[in-house]
């Protein structure tokens, strides 16, 4: 399956195949599945090999669902509802060891390596993925659980594609892979101005 986005022909299909849709059919995901994808994001490079992230989910229906549910913002709520699972990405500000802990300046760097690497082996098993960053911060953090000397980075929600018809209405139109922008203009040699 093509969702028509065009890359260089040596980019790795399944990166050029990778979108965020936000309409999902509601199925139900074995936990076997969401570990595989889980080993994948541990499997991320991280500064000193610190691996701060912790994966806070909830499968749809589950007891901790309607709570997972309730950290997002409404608009997210609206769509995020039919997901298969939402996972929580939080990172450990510190690099911990027995001679004390000090600022890992990496962590959130390192967080989105494993978001990266949850995405693409979420792709190669017949998921989807979108991530989020409307949560409700200064709330979700609380109810989460999260201590003080974490960051909640962002949310993701998965599962089986399903077609647009069953979003809400405004949403519908907004259902298709989205543009890149081109090498020309992400990357540059030398200094940044």
């Amino acid at each position: 399956m093509t969702n028509g986005r065009t890359a260089h022909p040596r980019v790795e299909k399944l990166i050029v195949e990778r979108w965020s849709p936000r309409s999902f059919d509601g199925s139900e995901m074995p936990q076997e599945d969401l570990d595989v994808i889980f080993e994948a994001g541990g499997l991320a490079p991280s500064a000193y090999n610190v691996q701060p992230w912790t994966f806070l989910y909830a499968h749809r229906g589950d007891e901790n669902w309607d709570h997972f549910l309730a950290q997002l913002v409404e608009f997210n709520q609206s769509w995020a509802k039919d997901a298969s699972a939402l996972v929580f990405i939080v990172s450990d500000r510190f690099m911990r060891s027995e001679k004390g802990n000090s600022d890992n300046h990496s962590h959130s760097f390192d967080a989105g390596a494993a978001w990266a690497m949850m995405a693409l082996q979420a792709q190669a098993m017949g998921y989807h993925t979108h991530g989020m960053s409307g949560i409700k911060f200064g709330e979700a953090e609380q109810g989460l659980g999260v201590p003080a000397d974490h960051r909640l980075e962002a949310a993701f929600a998965i599962g089986k594609i399903a077609p647009a018809d069953r979003l809400p209405e405004a949403l519908r139109a907004r259902e298709v892979v989205s543009d890149r922008k081109p090498v020309g203009e992400i990357s540059k040699a030398g200094n940044f101005s």
